[in-house]
């Protein structure tokens, strides 16, 4: 992934983030309770990858 892949789909995470935690604040039913621990987590791995490596890929 380059750079611009990365910070579009940390973007696109916390738009869904924003979307999930507004559901659960009005008191509508989330499709999936465990969805939001999984865009969390995504989201912190989208940042360790950002953060360690500038945003270059890894050379796995």
């Amino acid at each position: 992934m380059d750079k611009e892949q990365i910070e579009k789909k940390l973007n696109q995470l916390n738009k869904e983030l924003l979307r999930l935690n507004s559901q659960r604040g009005s008191g509508t039913s989330i499709e999936s309770p465990g969805l939001v621990r999984a865009v969390k987590k995504d989201i912190a791995r989208i940042l360790t990858l950002k953060n360690n490596n500038g945003g270059k890929p890894n050379k796995q």
